[in-house]
């Protein structure tokens, strides 16, 4: 247990770490990102905090496709969005002004979201909420993760955009490269994210063990 979450942590650091770098590139932010950027034009939020508010609509999304939130999934919902206003107050990380030196900064970010993502999912104590409805759409779809999650993350940058979130070269890039990403790290790691069980919090448990004990 120690080891998951060792793993479930790291996975969202990397995942704020990784946010914050595509964001720094400055070639136009990440679906998601768009997103939570256009969201903060309307809502007296800062980026990490609209990200934890889009979380919870995003876990009861996921609850309808049949996947039921776990620690993880909290833990991610919630520090995932500390992480990136730490590390964005910090001002550590350069923008840089050069079209290479952002391009690479924009593909680190990428490589570092694919590897967060198989790092706290291979946790199995529950997708993140985003992750959630995308393990869910698998499973009702059947098709792989690259597939589904292009296809979430360029309609999730479309509502951004048309809430006057940042759209950019970088957007388009990081909605056809991100699902790749996630699927080849989990490639190299010989798993696949749809066979992953994850552990369900206390009170899912509670409510199987009654209901199995009534039948």
């Amino acid at each position: 247990m120690i080891i998951r979450i060792i793993f479930l942590f790291w996975g969202i650091f990397l995942f704020g770490l990784g946010i914050v770098l595509t964001v720094k590139s400055n070639l136009g932010t990440a679906p998601w990102d768009v997103l939570h950027l256009g969201l903060t034009n309307y809502l007296p939020l800062t980026m990490g905090q609209v990200s934890q508010l889009t979380g919870v609509f995003v876990i009861i999304l996921s609850w309808f496709l049949g996947v039921k939130p776990g620690w993880g999934t909290i833990a991610n919902g919630y520090f995932i969005g500390c992480f990136i206003d730490i590390i964005m107050a910090g001002n550590w990380i350069p923008t840089p002004t050069q079209w290479l030196a952002q391009l690479v900064m924009l593909l680190a970010g990428i490589w570092i979201i694919g590897w967060a993502s198989y790092f706290y999912l291979s946790a199995a104590l529950g997708a993140g909420p985003r992750d959630s409805f995308m393990v869910g759409a698998i499973q009702k779809t059947d098709w792989p993760v690259w597939k589904v999650r292009t296809i979430i993350e360029t309609s999730v940058a479309a509502i951004g955009y048309f809430l006057g979130g940042p759209v950019g070269i970088g957007t388009i890039i990081i909605a056809f490269t991100l699902g790749p990403s996630i699927q080849w790290a989990f490639t190299i790691m010989g798993k696949r994210a749809q066979d992953i069980e994850h552990d369900p919090l206390i009170f899912w448990n509670k409510k199987q063990s009654v209901r199995e004990s009534t039948e």
